[in-house]
């Protein structure tokens, strides 16, 4: 029994030991769940703030001026913009400055006075479906309180009454905006993890050593083993189009071949980090973790596929211009349900290629640090 008690002690001291020893093991086991209770608890919420508007006053009287100030005022919104035509309403979306546009139309005051009734329009961003009606919500709750306290004890009511367009998506359909997250969620876990684990495993096995030093250059060795999973992971994006676009009823209003060109793109930064993933990894366990692990929370939590990136502090909102997921999302949206081209997504096409030709060129680099040592 006591030879049992001192084996089973034995095991225990030489785990910790193992533990305490692997500073990767230490960072998964403390900085991971601080890591995520922080993201968890600031990200994590249902409530839209300090959401971009715009306003169309065309009476810009002393009761319109005063709503404006309210809405203003609100933690839920701030104005941006103020319009001068509606011809600017459509322009102003198209731009992605605005979530929601209100228009209060001529002689506000004057016609509230006499028919004590008037409508108030709200043009919402519909692409996001839950945001949209979030943010319609909060407007119309905003106009409703202004409404009580303007009626006080005045005999006859007044009433606004709120006239709703939802634009890009009318019939406020989720798949919208379920499509291009989960199609950038896919590209980037598939790409990332096979490409990794597929070079890390070479690297166990010891066969990357000797591929390193022959003949071929280093780039094309690493190139070698991502073309395959760039061929297959186009498949992907066809299969996921069609399904799209033939079971869930979402559209594809611009051009198809610029969403394959831009597809193409996020496809090779998703490889390009798959590279520099296993340029770091030294076990296929390690690059399976990082890559499912390390990316899928990243692009569920600052894609803004789930949860607005508008209710992040400023910190975090600065940490997800590092995501690439965060960029593909917003530039299939704008292809898939605004009918946008180029002209409008060539910021974010930018972004990608800088993020693709740093980390290939940052991995490549290590890998010829090696050959050299």
């Amino acid at each position: 029994m006591n030879a049992q008690l001192k084996t089973f002690l034995a095991f225990v001291r030489k785990e910790w030991r193992h533990i305490f020893r692997d500073r990767k093991t230490l960072l998964i086991l403390f900085g991971m769940p601080i890591a995520q209770m922080l993201i968890f608890g600031f990200a994590l919420s249902n409530e839209v703030k300090n959401s971009s508007i715009a306003v169309l006053d065309q009476s810009k009287d002393e009761i319109s001026q005063q709503l404006i100030a309210r809405l203003d005022a609100s933690k839920y919104f701030d104005i941006v913009e103020h319009l001068q035509y509606s011809q600017q309403i459509e322009a102003a979306f198209k731009k992605g400055k605005v979530r929601l546009v209100i228009v209060f139309p001529p002689q506000f005051a004057k016609n509230l006075e006499s028919q004590h009734e008037i409508g108030i329009q709200l043009i919402s961003d519909a692409s996001d479906t839950n945001v949209g009606s979030t943010l319609v919500a909060y407007a119309q709750a905003i106009l409703n309180e202004y409404q009580k306290e303007l009626l006080g004890r005045r005999s006859l009511p007044y009433s606004f009454k709120t006239e709703l367009r939802m634009i890009y998506n009318p019939q406020l359909n989720a798949s919208y905006n379920f499509v291009p997250g989960v199609m950038a969620m896919i590209l980037l876990l598939i790409c990332a993890l096979m490409t990794s684990v597929t070079i890390v495993r070479e690297k166990e096995m010891g066969n990357m050593e000797v591929l390193l030093v022959s003949p071929v250059r280093p780039v094309m060795v690493i190139l070698s083993k991502t073309i395959p999973y760039l061929f297959l992971s186009i498949i992907n994006i066809v299969s996921i189009l069609l399904l799209s676009y033939f079971v869930l009823n979402v559209p594809l209003k611009g051009s198809i071949i610029l969403l394959l060109a831009v597809g193409i793109l996020f496809i090779i930064t998703s490889l390009s980090l798959g590279i520099f993933i296993s340029s770091m990894a030294k076990t296929q366990t390690v690059a399976m973790f990082v890559s499912l692990v390390g990316l899928f929370l990243p692009t569920l939590m600052f894609s803004g596929f789930l949860f607005p990136i508008d209710n992040m502090p400023l910190p975090m909102q600065i940490i997800s211009n590092a995501v690439p997921s965060k960029w593909f999302f917003f530039i299939v949206k704008s292809i898939m349900i605004k009918g946008l081209g180029l002209s409008e997504i060539w910021r974010e096409c930018l972004i990608l290629l800088g993020m693709t030709i740093f980390l290939f060129f940052i991995s490549i680099r290590k890998f010829d640090l090696r050959l050299k040592i």
